[in-house]
């Protein structure tokens, strides 16, 4: 797996594909990159190059002491971008990786075709920071793989639980076997807890798609929508299934998310 140096820290990374237009995805709280494997086949077939990589703090990426930042992890990304020579492309993050999509927005707008915020919010509010507080109690005491397995019951939906238990099986094996040292998830957990852009984003002026699950329960779809409505000009679409949708059906998000690409 290759890494470079950026931002004082080695950021592992895949580029793949050989399109003239490069698309960068930014993971969520805990997530390596290998969490875009429904998204990155589908953009490469479309014709797009694409990056994905391990934010600080998981993965095969370096894990300093936190607590991180949106802003931080958005300057790793920056840093990431540059070492590789890449000067123009599209931008999507999903849960944390929305929120350090749009502080990459509001500083380096130039770099960007486009930006995609799924799943994900300007601010937690009161009661995104109360789950959130929980966890933080929860990891140090029982362990990253135990608060995982929870955020498994808030990421799909009741349809998801009920029918397709093979792949329930499957993530839920994922999570019970996760490696993430607890002061690295809490120092992630950190950027999701303390982000707040409400006051900042008037003034992106990038294209702009928030998109959510139309079921999200774990960051609810009213948050992506009061997030869009603070974005000016921002289109606004939802997609089946809830805060996984990227992962329960990542087909209604693939066309909704490609569709936006081909119009920018």
């Amino acid at each position: 797996m290759p890494t470079i140096a950026a931002n004082g820290i080695d950021i592992a990374y895949t580029l793949e594909g050989e399109g003239a237009e490069t698309v960068v995805l930014i993971n969520g709280l805990a997530d390596e990159k290998e969490t875009w494997a429904y998204q990155t086949p589908a953009l490469l077939e479309a014709g797009y190059r694409v990056l994905t990589f391990d934010n600080r703090g998981v993965g095969a990426t370096d894990k300093p002491a936190g607590p991180y930042t949106s802003e931080l992890l958005a300057d790793d990304a920056k840093a990431l971008v540059d070492a590789l020579g890449i000067e123009r492309f599209h931008l999507m993050g999903v849960s944390m990786g929305g929120m350090i999509a749009q502080e990459y927005a509001l500083k380096h707008p130039s770099d960007l075709a486009s930006v995609t915020f799924a799943c994900t919010y300007a601010a937690p509010g009161p009661f995104c920071s109360r789950m959130f507080a929980m966890w933080a109690d929860t990891a140090p005491v029982l362990g990253v793989p135990f608060v995982m397995r929870d955020v498994t019951l808030w990421a799909f939906t009741l349809d998801f639980f009920r029918t397709r238990e093979d792949e329930l099986a499957e993530f839920e094996t994922g999570m019970r076997y996760m490696t993430m040292p607890v002061p690295a998830y809490l120092a992630q957990l950190a950027v999701i807890q303390a982000h707040d852009t409400t006051d900042r984003l008037g003034a992106i002026t990038v294209p702009t798609l928030v998109l959510a699950g139309e079921q999200d329960i774990l960051i609810p779809t009213a948050l992506s929508h009061e997030l869009a409505g603070l974005v000016p000009d921002a289109e606004w679409r939802t997609v089946a299934g809830g805060h996984g949708c990227v992962w329960e059906h990542p087909d209604d998000f693939n066309a909704a998310f490609l569709d936006f690409l081909r119009r920018h």
